[in-house]
C-alpha cells in the first residue's frame, strides 16, 4: 500500500509515521499493493484524532478516531478499518469493479459477520416546502441531528444537517 500521511497542528515525526504505516500495514493483506491511504493527523485541543480514508473503485472506505494519545487513536481506528471490511465483504463482491481494489486472498476468505442492515422502522411524512433557514429551526425544534424538506427556492427535496461546532450543512441533489 502506498501511505500519504500529513498533519494539521502536529508535525509528522518519524516515529508516527512509522506506527501509522505499521498498524495500517496489518490491513494489507486486504488490498491490492497499488492501494493508496491517507492519514491525516491532528490535534484539536487536548484530543489528538486520526482520520483514514481509503478511496477504492468509486467507494471510499473512511474512519476516524479520536483520544487523547496519538498512539491510542491510531489503533483504535486500524481495528474501525477492519471490522468494516469485513463487514461490507458481501457487498464488495457484489459489485465487481470495486472488488479488484482488494487482494484475492481476502476475496477468498470467510467471515461470520451478524452485522446486516436491517430496517427495523419506516416513517412516511408530508414534504413541506420552505427555505433552509427555516427547515434548521425546524430540526432544533424536533431535536434531530438532520432534517429533509422541500426547498421553496429551488422545489427540489433538501437535507439540513448538523455539523460538529454547532453549524449547518445542506445536501442538495444533482442529478
Amino acid at each position: 500500500m502506498r501511505y500519504v500521511i500529513k498533519g494539521r497542528n502536529i508535525e509528522v515525526t518519524p516515529a508516527l509515521k512509522s506506527a501509522v504505516e505499521e498498524k495500517i500495514g496489518k490491513l494489507e493483506r486486504y488490498f491490492t499493493p497499488d492501494t493508496e491511504v491517507i492519514a491525516t493527523l491532528s490535534v484539536q485541543r487536548d484530543r489528538q484524532k486520526i482520520e483514514i480514508t481509503i478511496p477504492i473503485k468509486g467507494n471510499i472506505i473512511r474512519a476516524e478516531e479520536s483520544s487523547s494519545d496519538m498512539y491510542v487513536s491510531i489503533d483504535l481506528v486500524e481495528e474501525i478499518i477492519e471490522r468494516q471490511i469485513k463487514k461490507y465483504k458481501k457487498k464488495l463482491i457484489d459489485k465487481k469493479q470495486a472488488a479488484l481494489s482488494f487482494s484475492e486472498a481476502f476475496m477468498q476468505e470467510e467471515y461470520d459477520m451478524d452485522d446486516e442492515v436491517k430496517i427495523v422502522k419506516t416513517k412516511r411524512f408530508g414534504i413541506k416546502p420552505m427555505d433552509p433557514e427555516e427547515a434548521c429551526v425546524q430540526m432544533e425544534l424536533l431535536g434531530h441531528s438532520f432534517y429533509v424538506f422541500l426547498n421553496s427556492e429551488t422545489e427540489e427535496v433538501n437535507v439540513v444537517y448538523k455539523r460538529k461546532g454547532n453549524t449547518y450543512g445542506l445536501i442538495e441533489p444533482e442529478f
